[in-house]
């Protein structure tokens, strides 16, 4: 159990990975004996946030996006948007995502991807819901369609950009999701110089568990598998490299979670 005080908020778990499939309430008792209250869980597709959802309903502190991942959008149903758009109506649906466009393994065809998360904006902006955005080797397309949309509310999830990229996320009013990534010294460096570039009032904070394990971790699982629990690794990464007080980053962090996702909790 940890001894830091501090209260986090993981705005990024794929709790319904396979890899959490004979632990998953383990690991969030885990995380919450971290000091890690909050959890948003990541939608791939439709089926994934009925899943997340009936989690949600039996774990007060857990919330879940709900979109179509570019990975998965030549798969859509044909009432995809209707499904979509019952599901943002639910209290614990809190963001449209994880969505955006990824021409690096182009699991789904180009034009496709744009229409699907063309689509998911569009909902966005009527349900005033943050958007939840996942982006590779796609930037250009990506910023093109969010000013078509007038995007000013969401996340950069799992930024790991140089600064350009940056700027461009925050001069749209976006948070900025730092991952362990951050932890990263082979991976990481670009991402390092870029974090001092994002206001406090714009961090947030996500594991994307199980992926994306913090390499600063001193004891690291044989499985290599990340948790929620190792989130506070992540924010004493940020703290180190900002020269803040951890708790600072703890509270900030967690205060722009709460913001950007519309959550009223406990103090």
């Amino acid at each position: 159990m940890s001894t830091d005080p501090s209260r986090w908020f993981d705005a990024g778990v794929n709790l319904f990975s396979a890899q959490f499939d004979h632990d998953r309430t383990q690991v969030v008792s885990q995380a919450q004996a971290a000091g890690v209250s909050e959890l948003l869980l990541i939608s791939s597709d439709l089926a994934e946030t009925q899943l997340n959802l009936q989690f949600c309903a039996e774990h007060p502190g857990s919330f879940t996006t709900a979109g179509v991942h570019p990975h998965q959008a030549d798969h859509v149903s044909t009432d995809w948007l209707q499904q979509l758009e019952l599901l943002l109506q639910k209290p614990a649906v809190v963001a449209v995502g994880e969505c955006g466009l990824d021409y690096n393994r182009m699991f789904s065809a180009k034009q496709q991807q744009l229409r699907v998360f063309s689509a998911q904006l569009s909902l966005a902006k009527q349900y005033a819901k943050a958007v939840y955005l996942h982006e590779r080797d796609a930037f250009a397309d990506q910023i093109d369609l969010l000013q078509a949309h007038q995007i000013d509310h969401g996340i950069a999830h799992c930024f790991t950009g140089d600064a350009t990229q940056l700027r461009a996320y925050l001069d749209l009013g976006l948070y900025i999701g730092i991952t362990g990534w951050l932890c990263d010294e082979r991976r990481g460096t670009d991402l390092q110089q870029a974090l001092k570039f994002v206001p406090l009032d714009r961090l947030v904070l996500e594991t994307d568990a199980p992926y994306l394990l913090p390499r600063n971790l001193t004891d690291k699982p044989k499985n290599r598998r990340n948790e929620p629990a190792f989130l506070p690794a992540i924010g004493a990464k940020v703290a180190a490299l900002l020269q803040l007080d951890i708790s600072l980053v703890a509270s900030a962090s967690r205060a722009n979670s709460l913001k950007l996702f519309g959550i009223t909790a406990d103090a």
